[in-house]
């Protein structure tokens, strides 16, 4: 199998998306878990003294 002249621009582009695509997931995971941490600190007091649910479901 012969290789064509795109083949390592192709094959650039492809990792770069991917390089990008996994840095973008690691500042939504970063971000999240801030998120997470922040209502898990600053949740509100119950009655009776007991901190309540800080999410909904």
């Amino acid at each position: 199998m012969a290789r064509k002249p795109w083949f390592p621009l192709l094959l650039a582009l492809v990792l770069f998306g991917a390089g990008f695509a996994l840095k973008a997931l690691w500042i939504a995971g970063v971000v999240v878990l801030a998120v997470w941490l922040l209502g898990f600190v600053m949740r509100s007091v119950g009655a009776g003294g007991k901190r309540g649910r800080w999410y909904r479901w």
